[in-house]
């Protein structure tokens, strides 16, 4: 929910020790038997993290990480809605904007001094890597800050630059304080307050061209794999869509003949792709030719046979 104004519950660093203090009163306070924070389902250990440390946080202001992964998981298919925000520069934007290309998604706040930066930091070198392979034009990234009205453009524009991130293509959008809601329930991101700052969702959304949520990948250490394979298919689909010439089909196929690569951390070409429709062709080649000749020698058989 959107702070008071003028309050800020987690400051980079200068309140960290009365954030602390407050976790562990709270911890001395609670309640002998009380309910605890549900484990995680297989495969969801990372869905929710708060915004300095888990472990830090009490149970009773942790996200329930089941309910968390659900409702992260019931918006796939869906489309949220167009709000207009502002970037870090001051400009109005609307999500409707973004479609025709896939977009990336993601929710922080800038009062964070952990996980926030964390998670960006791993977008970037992500998103760097894709943009070599894919081309910088082919896919979008948008950074929604949640805490209002902490984050502000202004808040955004430094936060940006302090994470070192200079993308064309990658804008921090600053929602108004009572579209924050509607607009995480859109996006099937959870978030609440806690002693040291915010416990939420750690989700890149991937939307398609048409403004659908394609996928949701989770975890504070993004990797060009694995957001790169779901984003990979959704451009080429849409160069297919689009294709106008041989250019944009050579690209189609360059990009379906990317595989990542773990030891470098980037993509590379795989020629089996290549091979395969070499041989494809040829194959095919290979038969008109056969075709051709059978009807040639029938043609003057029948030739003979009438002389």
């Amino acid at each position: 929910m959107a702070g008071a104004p003028g309050h800020r519950v987690c400051r980079p660093r200068s309140r960290v020790l009365r954030a602390g203090l407050f976790a562990l009163l709270a911890l001395f306070a609670a309640v002998p038997g009380s309910p605890t924070r549900a484990g995680p389902a297989p495969g969801q250990s990372q869905v929710v993290q708060s915004g300095a440390s888990a472990a830090a946080a009490p149970a009773a202001f942790a996200l329930d990480q089941e309910a968390a992964f659900a409702l992260s998981r019931s918006v796939i298919g869906t489309r949220p809605v167009a709000r207009v925000m502002r970037d870090q520069d001051g400009r109005e934007v609307s999500l409707a904007e973004f479609r025709g290309k896939p977009l990336l998604v993601n929710f922080i706040y800038t009062g964070c001094f952990q996980v926030c930066p964390t998670t960006s930091r791993a977008l970037n070198g992500a998103v760097k890597a894709m943009r070599e392979r894919f081309g910088s034009d082919q896919f979008n990234i948008v950074s929604i800050g949640f805490d209002q009205p902490t984050d502000s453009p202004a808040s955004l524009r430094i936060y940006a630059g302090q994470q070192r991130i200079d993308v064309s293509n990658w804008r921090f959008l600053s929602p108004r304080g009572e579209d924050v809601p509607a607009l995480a329930r859109d996006f099937g991101f959870s978030y609440t307050r806690s002693p040291i700052g915010f416990d939420h969702t750690l989700q890149v959304s991937i939307l398609d061209a048409e403004g659908r949520i394609h996928r949701q990948v989770y975890g504070d250490a993004f990797g060009a794999d694995s957001l790169g394979e779901p984003l990979k298919q959704l451009i080429a689909g849409t160069m297919l869509a689009d294709t106008q010439g041989l250019d944009d089909l050579i690209g189609r196929v360059r990009i379906l003949c990317s595989v990542y690569d773990p030891l470098t951390g980037k993509y590379r070409t795989d020629y089996t792709l290549y091979v395969e429709l070499a041989g494809g062709i040829t194959f095919v080649l290979a038969m008109l030719w056969f075709a051709l000749s059978e009807w040639r020698n029938r043609r003057r058989t029948r030739r003979m046979a009438m002389g």
